[in-house]
């Protein structure tokens, strides 16, 4: 009877204990799998926010403040250029009364030729400034590959997953701080990387 009682505790126990650890995994409070080196998971399988990855980096943050001034440098100049047109194009049009037909629509052809030009010049400028970003965004993807990879040597995964594209994961299997914290430290905020290029 009291061996009977011993057995019946001990499975109830283990009931107990594997109820557990599926709570705490599913709440992401342990792994099977997985554990904890100096902060980096061991595990199979890693998630990065690559947005974050980018934006809160050294090199995201210098690249985010170039384009920033670019872009206003921009606006600035399409609000001086906008003022300017708008006023050549009210003295056009107070000369318009002392001009034939004729001269005043190859006036207003030159004035809308000029203002078409000045546009497509802009809209070059702001593709540029899209294309600075994208080939800075590419310059980052390259740097930030040998570490992602001695992370992943490290935690012996074999795999890294966006986090946007995961339905479910635990905080333990993240590694986007200390992926950031290592890119800082390796190429700080990027400048080195530029030495040679045009």
């Amino acid at each position: 009877m009291i061996l009977r009682s011993a057995l019946n505790f001990e499975a109830k126990l283990g009931r107990i204990l594997v109820s557990l650890l599926a709570f705490l995994v599913f709440f992401g409070m342990a792994e099977p799998g997985a554990t904890q080196t100096l902060g980096v998971p061991v595990s199979p399988i890693l998630t990065i926010n690559s947005d974050r990855l980018f934006s809160e980096s050294m090199f995201g943050e210098r690249v985010r403040l170039e384009i920033e001034a670019e872009e206003s440098i921009l606006r600035a100049e399409n609000r001086q250029m906008e003022a300017q047109l708008v006023e050549e194009e009210k003295q056009l049009t107070s000369k318009r009364k002392d001009m034939t037909p004729e001269d005043f629509r190859a006036v207003a052809n030159a004035f809308d030729m000029r203002v078409e030009e000045i546009r497509k010049f802009q809209e070059k400028k702001a593709s540029e400034i899209s294309q600075l970003r994208e080939s800075q965004e590419i310059s980052f993807v390259s740097a930030a590959r040998p570490v992602l990879e001695a992370l992943m040597r490290e935690t012996s995964a074999s795999v890294i997953l966006e986090q946007r594209t995961i339905l479910m994961s635990t905080s333990m299997v993240d590694i986007t701080d200390e992926a950031i914290s290592r890119l800082n430290v390796a190429i700080g905020d990027g400048t080195q990387l530029l030495d040679g290029q045009p």
